[in-house]
């Protein structure tokens, strides 16, 4: 049960479809930098852009946002589950480009602190082929998932218990975007 009555059945509203359903003022920005960060236009993937999103709330032990994101990211690249699964347990070892285990470096570091974003973890990243805005990019989207994961477990809310209870979700967020 969540630690404030949002006012509606938290099963038919889990994580933070029921926040967002709770305050639309404060949904409606948060949505729109979700659909840019994770579905605009970019040289990463959107599947690429929701593994990082998935990767950083495992790290904070966020499950609604890491199971969601997890699943959206599956459903957007060719290897799907097994590979998001490889790359939350271990970038290093999974089958990604280097680029992309540069920038879960970053995005991990961003999880601990901005600070333990160093010199050396994005020159690492361009080095491997990383542009500006690619490395712009995934800080922003651990940091924003950082801000998520705590929004929706600071708040107490419920998560849907195993992949199958994610399924529409995944679907709108597909073919619709954020904040549909």
């Amino acid at each position: 049960m969540a630690h404030i009555d949002l006012g509606l059945d938290e099963v038919q509203n889990p994580g933070i479809v029921g926040l967002m359903r709770y305050r639309p003022e404060t949904a409606k920005p948060l949505n729109e930098l979700a659909e840019v960060l994770l579905r605009g236009p970019n040289s990463l993937s959107r599947g690429e852009r929701e593994l990082i999103a998935a990767y950083v709330s495992g790290r904070n032990e966020c499950e609604f946002c890491c199971t969601s994101h997890s699943l959206f990211a599956a459903a957007q690249l060719d290897a799907g589950l097994p590979l998001v699964r490889q790359v939350c347990a271990d970038p290093d070892a999974a089958s990604i480009s280097a680029k992309l285990k540069a920038l879960l470096r970053i995005a991990a570091a961003v999880q601990q602190s901005g600070r333990d974003v160093r010199a050396e973890l994005v020159t690492s990243a361009r080095d491997q082929g990383a542009t500006d805005v690619e490395i712009h990019d995934t800080v922003l989207i651990a940091a924003a998932f950082c801000m998520f994961n705590r929004y929706v477990d600071g708040l107490g809310t419920v998560a849907p218990e195993g992949p199958d209870g994610y399924g529409e979700s995944v679907r709108r967020v597909i073919e619709q975007g954020y904040g549909v």
